[in-house]
C-alpha cells in the first residue's frame, strides 16, 4: 500500500466531534459526512482537501467519543493515509475497521508543515518528505490491517471471506 499526497498538519488532541461535529451526525451518508469533516479543527478543510491528500496530526488524533463517523468522513473526503504522533485507541481500531490507513510516526509529524508531499509505504512503514527531502521509519501496518484497508474495512473483508 503506497499513498503520495499534500499534507495538512493538526495539532494534538484533534478529538472526534472536531473531525465530524455533532451537528451532522442527522445522516449516515458518508458523502455528507465528508463535506463537513475537519471543519472544527479548520474550517477550510473540507473545501480544499483533494483525493489522495494525508492528514498529519500531533498526539491523541481522534480522542473523544468512539463515533465510527470521524474515520469514515476522513476517508470519503479522500484523504488517503492519516500519520500522527499517536491515536486514541477507540480512532485506532476504527479507522482500519472503515478502511482507512493510519501510521504512527512522531518525527515526521513534528518536522513537516502543511503543505509538504508525503510518499508512504505502509507495508514497510518508510514515510519521505519529499518536499523537505527527509526519510522516517514508521511501524509499519500489519499484514492482516492492510487486508482490512485493502478490502474496504471489516465488513467488506468479512463479506469477501464468507463468499
Amino acid at each position: 500500500m503506497n499513498f503520495q499526497g499534500s499534507i495538512y498538519k493538526f495539532r494534538d488532541d484533534v478529538n472526534t466531534d472536531e473531525i465530524i461535529p455533532a451537528r451532522y451526525l442527522n445522516t449516515s451518508d458518508a458523502k455528507a459526512l465528508a463535506a463537513h469533516v475537519m471543519e472544527d479543527a479548520d474550517p477550510t478543510f473540507p473545501s480544499k482537501v483533494k483525493p489522495g491528500d494525508i492528514i498529519v496530526a500531533g498526539k491523541n488524533f481522534g480522542c473523544g467519543s468512539s463515533r465510527e463517523h470521524a474515520p469514515l468522513a476522513i476517508k470519503t473526503a479522500g484523504v488517503s493515509c492519516v500519520v500522527a504522533e499517536s491515536f486514541a485507541r477507540i480512532f485506532y481500531r476504527n479507522a482500519f475497521n472503515i478502511g482507512l490507513p493510519i501510521l504512527e510516526c512522531p518525527q515526521a509529524v513534528i518536522e513537516s508543515k502543511t503543505g509538504d508531499v508525503f510518499a508512504i509505504d505502509a507495508g514497510t512503514g518508510v514515510i519521505v518528505n519529499q518536499t523537505q527531502g527527509k526519510t522516517y521509519q514508521a511501524a509499519p501496518i500489519p499484514p492482516f490491517m492492510q487486508e482490512l484497508v485493502a478490502a474496504g474495512g471489516l465488513m467488506e473483508y468479512v463479506k469477501k471471506k464468507l463468499m
